[in-house]
């Protein structure tokens, strides 16, 4: 089986029980407190992942590090998942469920990159730009690359809207490599 259709398989039902339970914000910071866990720590996801290391040797780690910090529902969670021997797959869980959370609330995440950090007004701009391209909340992530030149790169999910100096040069690049051929 798909590690995507494992993740959707636990991060679904863990969706609609919180929903039922009350607790659906809790357990979305709890999910989004552990996928920034799995992101800047490495050893953790290579101790899930790890072969070596018993699965229930696993659950007691995780249990010992989250028991307290996170609502009872998550908890319990982490626990069966250690149980069916599926806690490698918790990183794609947590963010499966962060986008069927997303989804369910009418967000859209979105990342812009610019050449310079954005004020207020841009970013409000850029948030409208997301808004009006899906009609859904934007959940805006900002990114400075300032080998753009300038302008900005835009991505929506599967889209991507390249209005940045360096795309444009690209663009013109390979129009000019087409036409000499």
């Amino acid at each position: 089986m798909s590690i995507s259709r494992i993740a959707i398989r636990y991060s679904k039902p863990l969706l609609d029980l919180a929903e039922d339970q009350k607790v659906l914000d809790a357990v979305k910071s709890d999910m989004d407190n552990f996928n920034s866990l799995c992101k800047s720590n490495k050893d953790f996801v290579l101790m899930l992942k790890s072969p070596i290391i018993p699965h229930l040797r696993k659950a007691e780690i995780l249990k010992k590090i989250f028991a307290e910090k996170v609502n009872a529902l998550t908890s319990t969670f982490m626990e069966i998942v250690a149980r069916k021997n599926r806690e490698q797959y918790l990183p794609e869980i947590a963010e499966e469920f962060i986008a069927l959370y997303n989804t369910k609330m009418g967000y859209q995440e979105a990342t812009v990159t610019t050449t310079i950090s954005l004020d207020k007004e841009m970013k409000a701009s850029f948030e409208k730009l997301v808004s009006d391209i899906t009609g859904k909340k934007p959940l805006l992530t900002e990114r400075v690359n300032p080998d753009l030149i300038g302008g900005y790169v835009l991505k929506l999910a599967d889209k991507q809207i390249d209005e940045s100096v360096s795309g444009h040069l690209n663009d013109l690049k390979l129009k000019f490599q087409k036409e000499s051929n």
